[in-house]
């Protein structure tokens, strides 16, 4: 569309400027040149955005993989304390039996008065 305004500003520049007015064919010739700049910068604009864009969406990804991965490793370490603690919880039991049933009695009981009120 702006190759037709030029060709067609410039045939008309020099129907007119054999004419004898010369002010219109400067006034077309500067609104294509204008509106070329204005489509380079606009083109100018897009790809800096679109470069802008790419660059957002690898720091998320890369920061979303970092995240993920520290995740799984806080996972590992939960999974690997829980199991800690149950294998020392009947290690206690089998060395202290009696101990363990007195205990989980007097538990039970308090919670059976807590929730019978």
């Amino acid at each position: 569309m702006a190759e037709q305004n030029m060709n067609q500003g410039g045939s008309t520049g020099s129907t007119t400027g054999t004419s004898g007015t010369t002010g219109t064919s400067g006034t077309s010739g500067s609104s294509s040149s204008a509106s070329s700049a204005a489509q380079d910068k606009l083109e100018s604009s897009r790809t800096h955005a679109r470069r802008a864009a790419e660059d957002l969406k690898t720091a998320a990804t890369s920061m979303a993989g970092d995240y993920a991965d520290k995740a799984t490793q806080v996972w590992e370490d939960a999974r690997v304390r829980v199991r800690t603690l149950q294998e020392d919880g009947e290690d206690y039991v089998r060395e202290n039996p009696m101990k363990a049933v007195c205990t989980a009695l007097g538990i039970g009981f308090v919670l059976g008065l807590i929730f019978r009120r």
